[in-house]
């Protein structure tokens, strides 16, 4: 199933019957940006706004999520002005006229705005052409938009198993450099110890102060051991390469995970003894940041 993007842009046309007898341009157009639920935008000509419901269902239907926004537009290309009846329609006026004359001696004749006036009655067959048009010319830009958001959803996909790899490189960086510092800090507590006791007249002996400081030791190494943060880190990792595997509308429970991923990273920096540690989890964060920003876009 594929990864859906909240960012993208469609369009679609059709050449449909305008007013005055004239033909034109008939569009929609849809603009797509991230938002926590589906937040329709409509711009369109007072003439279309009948339409609305039936276009705002559709949308409901084709989108889950993001800020959407339908502009819907007519360009005539053609005869936009007063719309001259064609002479068949100018010969029946005329045989209408002298038969309600011949009728009706004292009638007045057809006058030139009259006539104009009965050029204009199919405007209203043309306006019901074009909202009918309408809700198909929306499912085109809806079907554009989808593939739009989707190839948009393949590139972030991407981009996020890029950064689940760089956080499992890391995670793997930092595992060995724990045991490295309760070893190190073990050898400074004994030297410190022992230098201690040389210094003072205390009857303890160096067994003693072995054994006080490995005690400190352990304590410390209970401190800084970071070995749960690390399997509950690469354990978020496989749940979102999973979900970003399987695909469909994860966009909300990525965006626990990272929160989750973040956390784990905090508290790596928290308990980080050397310098080395601490690069370690500062390039976490960095990585982390950068997925939280790719998963806002996600649908």
């Amino acid at each position: 199933m594929a990864i859906y993007s909240m960012t993208g842009y469609a369009t679609a046309q059709a050449e449909v019957a305008s007013a005055n007898g004239g033909s034109g341009t008939l569009g929609v157009e849809l603009r797509s940006v991230n938002s926590r639920f589906l937040d329709l935008t409509f711009k369109m000509p007072e003439d279309f706004r009948s339409a609305e419901p039936q276009l705002r269902e559709k949308l409901t239907q084709g989108l889950r999520r993001g800020k959407v926004e339908l502009r819907v537009w007519m360009e005539h290309t053609q005869n936009t002005g007063p719309r001259i009846p064609d002479p068949l329609t100018l010969n029946y006026l005329r045989m209408a006229q002298d038969a309600i004359q011949a009728q009706l001696p004292g009638a007045s004749p057809l006058s030139v705005s009259q006539i104009l006036s009965m050029g204009q009655e199919r405007s209203s067959d043309s306006a019901a052409a074009q909202l009918e048009a309408l809700p198909g010319l929306l499912q085109q830009a809806i079907t554009a938009l989808q593939k739009a958001r989707a190839a948009e959803g393949k590139r972030l996909q991407t981009v996020l198993l890029q950064c689940l790899q760089g956080l499992r490189s890391l995670a793997t960086q930092a595992e060995p450099l724990i045991p490295a510092a309760v070893e190190q800090q073990r050898l400074r507590f004994v030297e410190k110890f022992q230098a201690a006791i040389d210094g003072s007249n205390t009857n303890l002996d160096s067994q003693s102060a072995q054994e006080r400081a490995l005690t400190e030791a352990t304590a410390y190494a209970i401190r800084i051991d970071v070995a749960e943060e690390l399997a509950r880190l690469r354990s978020h990792l496989e749940e979102i390469e999973s979900l970003l595997q399987k695909g469909g509308e994860l966009g909300k429970r990525l965006d626990f995970l990272i929160q989750e991923l973040h956390r784990e990273a905090n508290t790596l920096g928290s308990k980080a003894s050397t310098l080395e540690l601490t690069r370690v989890s500062v390039d976490m964060k960095v990585l982390v940041e950068q997925m939280r920003e790719q998963v806002q876009n996600i649908e």
